[in-house]
């Protein structure tokens, strides 16, 4: 795989757009002493859906476009959240995907977004990506500037900031960094946004040729915020799992379509069946014994383009979108 553009680059009109439009979006700005600019999508500030919606956007490098629209697809719960990128394996792994792990004493966030294709280390005398993902993509990008996009509810500290820069290369001045809250409206679009991304990894973690994927859509309900931290994590993953849909368009023979078709939805997890903040309590509240594969879309069509045959799997669970989104 060989990739030419610039996440980096790609971005910038939109970060921009988010900073000459605070006021009108509902976001805080706030330079820090070191010169990062902080934009906060919903701590101190409402933020919204459109908010979340240029955030995704960013997220996803500047490779997708995300809409919002209202849908009958299910019962109750009209209001979507629709991804589309002609380059799913950049625009998805290659940025958006949550990838980079940030701690500082308690404080502990995942990165996605842009930076992380700028972002090495040291490692036997010689600079590798932060994330061993990029070796795989064979991707690694460069910008004077860059901005990372972080799920908690409170600023990171300082000395996050610094290793975010310093892993870019980049002056602080010249990192932006989004922080959405899970509770808010701006987080939960920018999570549910993930509808495709989940799809494209758990593509590759079946070990489905990446080069094959070459197009891609999806689409989510927008769930209902909800103050506690848990309940508002549980639906944010409850939206993909009950009710995203997936169409996927790839390379290579009809039965491999097929195959990952087959594979992709989230009901072939052993853990599907209740909403996620439930099986998240189960195994006492650690997201590391949850099986990886139920993270993914609850239906898909995987579109052989040599063949023009799809193929169909999953369904969508409205019972269960219910009880989590509490209808």
């Amino acid at each position: 795989m060989e990739y030419t553009a610039s996440v980096n680059k790609l971005t910038q009109p939109l970060v921009q757009h988010l900073l000459d439009n605070a006021d009108k979006l509902r976001l805080g700005v706030e330079k820090l002493a070191n010169g990062c600019t902080i934009i906060d999508a919903g701590i101190k500030v409402p933020g919204g859906i459109e908010a979340g919606r240029i955030i995704a956007e960013i997220c996803l490098g500047g490779m997708g476009t995300v809409t919002i629209s209202h849908s009958t697809y299910t019962d109750n719960w009209p209001l979507s959240v629709n991804v589309h990128t002609g380059n799913p394996v950049l625009g998805c792994l290659g940025s958006q995907y949550a990838g980079w792990s940030l701690s500082h004493e308690k404080y502990y966030a995942l990165g996605s977004g842009p930076a992380r294709a700028m972002a090495t280390k040291l490692k036997d005398g010689k600079q590798e990506p932060v994330e061993e993902l990029y070796k795989e993509l064979e991707y690694q990008d460069s910008n004077d500037s860059t901005v990372l996009v972080i799920e908690n509810d409170a600023v990171p500290p300082v000395e996050i900031v610094e290793k975010v820069a310093a892993a870019c290369k980049v002056d602080p001045s010249k990192l932006t960094i989004i922080v959405t809250p899970t509770s808010s409206l701006a987080g939960g679009v920018q999570v549910v946004a993930r509808v495709l991304e989940v799809a494209m990894h758990k593509a590759h973690a079946l070990h489905f040729p990446l080069e094959n994927i070459i197009d891609g859509s999806g689409s989510a309900p927008i769930c209902p915020p909800h103050p506690n931290f848990v309940k508002a994590m549980g639906r944010t993953n409850d939206a993909i799992l009950f009710a995203g849909q997936v169409h996927i368009f790839v390379k290579g023979s009809d039965e491999e379509a097929e195959k990952l078709a087959n594979e992709l939805p989230s009901s072939t997890s052993k853990d599907y069946g209740k909403p996620f903040a439930d099986i998240f309590k189960q195994y006492e509240y650690d997201f590391f014994k949850i099986d990886a594969m139920l993270f993914s879309p609850a239906s898909v069509i995987v579109t052989a383009v040599e063949s023009g045959k799809s193929f169909r799997a999953g369904k969508l669970d409205n019972a269960l979108l219910d009880q989590s989104f509490g209808a």
